[in-house]
């Protein structure tokens, strides 16, 4: 185990009916707020009205940003940063899923800042200071509602990038799992994909005697497997949406599973390229791409794919060689992608060939992808062709 230091400063606010106690978590920060939400479901459901009268009740003046797009658009943080500084905005309140919550941090990160929010994603600076911003989270996905991460895209340049800092970790965070009832069951599936995939990117690590985190991943990987179908099936379960959404914010709240252990990330750099360029929705690519991925690397460290398969898939280990086990391990988890309805290749969502070199190039833009198994160029593309 690696040495490390762990801190997540985020309060979550879990059950349902939760949002009634909006008014008093946002009452300490100010009274002019930016509203940041997307494409206007939250006005269908009736949690605008409940959250612009919690806000009333604290007499705040809200401003707001609406329309933000499935991959979070840098105009749209930039139309946010404009707003904030034009209207002395004191806090930011993000209510929807994973991409409003990363529009948000990079609103957040970019008020005090001179430049473009596009220098945190190119690595050409860091986020010293934000704005504050809390959530209400309504897609149960990315675990942005408890974690310094944020993704970006560039349409003008179609590259989509990460950023990181302490500085736009939500400082609360309402999670209530009747909110995700009315999210489709695509977007249902595309969801558990992506909890699933955070835990995969923590999980395949090089880094030894780690058996703590790695029970924990296996739990989490459990978890959602046990629920997932179900919320797929039957939208109105509360238990299936509640236990997905605790999965989907612990599986990336910043590192507690996976403390002391190297992390890979290989998959998504790989989904990033990508969806830069077709816009697909982010769980639907990394369903595409992580059961390649983890056929091309399995042999990197076959052990920890044998625990994975045998813990998590209840692969009987009896009669079978370690490649036998692991194999088994990759397409149960294939399988179960394919149950919920989740994507298998590129040509289930339009894509063909005509750009795997350049996917390719741009995922190794800062150099070789991972440490499970370092990935130069041309491995990338290679999971790309085995992807189509």
């Amino acid at each position: 185990m690696n040495p490390f230091r762990f801190y997540n400063p985020t309060q979550l606010v879990f059950g349902k009916d939760t949002v009634s106690e909006l008014g008093s978590l946002v009452a300490p920060y100010g009274s002019s707020i930016l509203l940041v939400y997307g494409g206007g479901s939250i006005k269908k459901t009736g949690l605008y009205d409940k959250v612009k009268e919690q806000l009333a009740s604290i007499h705040a003046t809200v401003h707001e940003l609406s329309g933000i797009d499935p991959n979070p658009r840098l105009s749209s943080v930039e139309k946010g940063v404009q707003i904030c500084r034009e209207n002395g905005v004191q806090f930011i309140l993000a209510v929807g899923g994973g991409s409003v919550i990363d529009a948000a941090k990079g609103i957040a990160a970019g008020v005090p800042y001179e430049g473009s929010v596009w220098d945190f994603c190119t690595r050409k600076a860091q986020v010293q200071k934000a704005l504050p911003l809390g959530a209400i989270l309504t897609l149960s996905a990315t675990g942005t509602e408890m974690n310094g991460n944020a993704v970006i895209t560039n349409w003008d340049l179609k590259q989509k990038r990460g950023m990181g800092s302490i500085h736009v970790y939500p400082r609360f965070s309402i999670l209530d799992p009747t909110l995700t009832m009315t999210v489709s069951k695509e977007q249902t599936a595309n969801g558990i994909v992506d909890m699933m995939s955070h835990v995969f990117e923590q999980y395949f690590s090089q880094t030894k005697d780690t058996p703590l985190q790695e029970r924990l991943c296996e739990s989490i990987l459990q978890t959602v497997v046990e629920n997932g179908e179900t919320a797929v099936r039957e939208p109105n379960n509360y238990e299936a949406r509640a236990n997905l959404m605790l999965c989907g914010t612990y599986a990336l709240n910043g590192g507690m599973i996976s403390v002391g252990m190297q992390n890979d990330w290989a998959s998504h750099d790989i989904e990033h390229a990508i969806s830069a360029i077709y816009d697909i929705a982010h769980g639907a690519g990394l369903s595409i791409v992580f059961p390649n991925w983890m056929k091309y690397v399995y042999n990197a460290r076959i052990d920890r794919f044998v625990q994975y398969a045998v813990r998590v898939w209840g692969v009987d280990p009896a009669g079978k060689t370690d490649d036998e086990i692991a194999l088994a391990g990759i397409q149960a988890t294939r399988d179960f992608f394919t149950r919920i309805g989740a994507p298998a290749t590129l040509s289930d969502v339009g894509i063909g060939d005509e750009s795997l070199d350049v996917m390719a190039a741009d995922a190794v833009r800062f150099g070789p992808l991972g440490s499970f198994r370092k990935l130069e160029q041309q491995d990338v593309r290679s999971i790309l062709e085995m992807s189509l």
